[in-house]
Formats: structure tokens, sequence, C-alpha cells
């Protein structure tokens, strides 16, 4: 098992600034999953940490020794690629031998490592295929398998279901889960799938324009977002956001106002604001109760998705771009064209600042 430490990393393609001054400390047998959205620098991080692309600034360094300067082949890596990059005309035992091959292993601990390798992935029956015959489950396998003949202290995957149907990628998650448990090797994932990151990580990295936005467990990024950028990006449906004004903050709460749901008094204060301070307030679908509109303060329901075990509702903004989400248990009560009122569970209330910064309310519950 084998840590890795980025300190200053800066990455340039001519003028363009990929990776900016990035710290990050991934502990020995941590599963990390790299996510954000296009372009903010995950994949460019991982073939960093690969050697596949030069570190412009900064160090890095892979169980306490620096390997800016080292090749991908002395770095103990292994890679498992978006696409498969099987060799067609090669079985699936040669496919996984390749590599260990080129470092020109010795001819017995190349069987040992395959046939091993091949037990843990289950690919035994299928050594003597090519990979036109197996399924795109089976192929994604192999390029695991290839990666992990080499014993490699560190294995990275960029995307590597992103070419697997619904269904394939449930399996295949399970699959790479299970295999983390079983060996205990330190794991990179890159990821534009939050559910991915979601359901395979022991910490997450969210990554915003080359920069680190936050890092932390599943249920830290959930729970205690400490970006509106990390709590609209972390959780699906995505989170509600709501205009909103501070009237009051004093002792251990605080009073705001938001257009279509009045004024609300939560449990805590809200640091340093002061009153008339627009805010942001965030709320997510599950901790959003809908009533029958009494008075002025009303939403309309503008569709109704029955998803079999639970149900959205999707309202009507009014002062924004995006549709507010309702989500509850099926069968509901709801229908298209309905006016309702919005109650927000005060416990699960987020508030952010004019620069989308998490305040005090939030970053408590993380602490708590």
């Amino acid at each position: 098992m084998t840590s890795v430490t980025l300190s200053k990393i800066n990455k340039t393609f001519g003028s363009t600034h990929i990776i900016k001054d990035l710290d990050l400390k991934i502990g020995s047998g941590e599963f990390v999953v790299f996510v954000g959205p296009s372009g903010c620098g995950k994949s460019t991080l991982l073939r960093l940490i690969a050697g596949l692309e030069s570190i412009t600034d900064g160090e890095m360094h892979i169980a306490g020794d620096l390997v800016n300067d080292l090749p991908p082949r002395e770095r103990g890596v292994g890679m498992v690629f978006q696409s498969y990059a099987l060799y067609p005309h090669m079985t699936v035992y040669e496919n996984m031998a390749f590599g260990l091959k080129l470092a020109k292993t010795d001819k017995e601990s190349v069987e040992q490592r395959v046939m091993e390798t091949a037990r843990i992935l289950q690919l035994e029956e299928l050594l003597h295929r090519k990979p036109k015959a197996l399924s795109g489950g089976q192929r994604q396998r192999v390029a695991m398998g290839r990666a992990m003949a080499r014993e490699p202290k560190i294995l990275l995957f960029d995307e590597p279901l992103s070419n697997l149907d619904a269904s394939l990628r449930v399996q295949m998650r399970n699959e790479i889960a299970r295999l983390h448990h079983r060996l205990g090797s330190t794991m990179v994932y890159v990821t534009h799938d939050q559910v991915e990151a979601m359901t395979l990580a022991d910490k997450i990295v969210v990554l915003r324009d080359g920069r680190i936005e936050q890092v932390g467990s599943p249920q830290t990024l959930y729970q205690a977002p400490a970006t509106r950028f990390v709590a609209g990006f972390i959780g699906s449906p995505t989170m509600n956001f709501l205009p909103a004004e501070l009237l009051r903050s004093e002792g251990n709460g605080c009073r705001i106002t938001t257009s279509g749901i009045g004024e609300l008094e939560l449990p805590r204060d809200a640091g340093d604001e002061r009153a008339g301070s627009r805010l942001t307030l965030g709320i997510r679908p599950e901790h959003l109760c809908l009533e029958e509109a009494r008075g002025d303060n009303a939403f309309e329901i503008v569709n109704v998705e029955y998803l079999g075990n639970e149900v959205y509702v999707y309202l009507d903004p009014k002062d924004g771009d995006s549709l507010l989400i309702h989500r509850s248990e099926a069968p509901s009560q709801w229908k298209v064209g309905q006016r309702v009122a919005l109650v927000p569970d005060l416990e699960h209330v987020h508030l952010f600042d004019s620069q989308d910064r998490a305040l005090s309310l939030t970053r408590q519950r993380q602490a708590a």
C-alpha cells in the first residue's frame, strides 16, 4: 500500500493553466475519487500521477519518494483507461501478461501473477478467448487485470465505466468495490458521475477550474458542503436554491426571508453576516415538504415523475432558472397544475453567502 502527496502542483499547456497550486494527500489503501464538470482537470491530474504528463511546477511524492522526473514504468502505478485498449489479436491471457513480458519478468512469475489475477477477477474460464468474444463487462475486467497483474503500488481508473450500459455500470461498481476491499490497495478513480463517486469513494475530491473545491467523505460532502458549487454538484436530484435575505442574527439563531416561503427562524447563527445581506438558501429535495397553498406564498407544480419507489415533484421557481424539486416516497397526492406551499426542514437547510461559501450553520453541522 502506498500514499501519494501532491504539493503546489501546477500544469499548463501553453498559455492555458489547467491545474493550479493543488495540494492533496492520498493515504495508503484509500479509495479516492476525483469528480467535477468537464474541463475541471480531473483526468489531467490522474495523468500527472501516472507520469503520462509532466508537472509544470510543484512536487509529487509516491511512498515518500519524489517522482517528478520518473517515467511511468518506474512509478509503480497501473492504469485502467476509459477505452479498454485491449490488443484484439491477443487472448485474454496474452493481454494480461503483455506488460509483465515487456518488463522481462520470468515466465514462471508471469504465469503465477496472471493466474492469480484471473482468479480474483473471475476470468479463469476466459483466458483463451479474444476480446471480440467478450462482453463489455468482461473486457473491462480484463483491462483491470492487465493493470493488476503488474502488482502496481497504485491503481488508477480514468472513467472506466462510461462506455457501459446502466445495469452493467452497477455490476462493475460493485466488482470494483469488492476488489478494493479484497486487495486493500490504493486506488484513484476519475469520473464525472457523482453516483459512482458516492458509492465507491472513501474520500471524494471535488475539482473546479483546476482547483480543489472540497475534500471529504461522501457523507460530509452531502450533508455539509463547503460551497454552493459542491452542494449543487453532489446529490441527485440536485439541491434546491432560493434567494434569501438576512433579517436578524443574534445568539445561536437567525431570521431570514425567502421569496415564496416567507420568514424562517433558523436554529443557528449566520456568522458575521449583517442584516440585509443577500444570501442563498439551499435545501435538498427530500428535506422539502409540500402543503396545500394558503395565501399568496404558493408554487405551481409543473411536472410529476413517478419512479416506482419514489416521486419527484417539480415546481415553478418564480425567481430562478432551475425548477425546484420535492422528493418523497410513492404514491403521491400531488398533480400537475396544483399550487402548493413549501415547508423546508429547518434542521437540514444550508445558507451560502454572496461568495457562495457555506455559512456557520453548515460548518457547525459538519463539526458535529
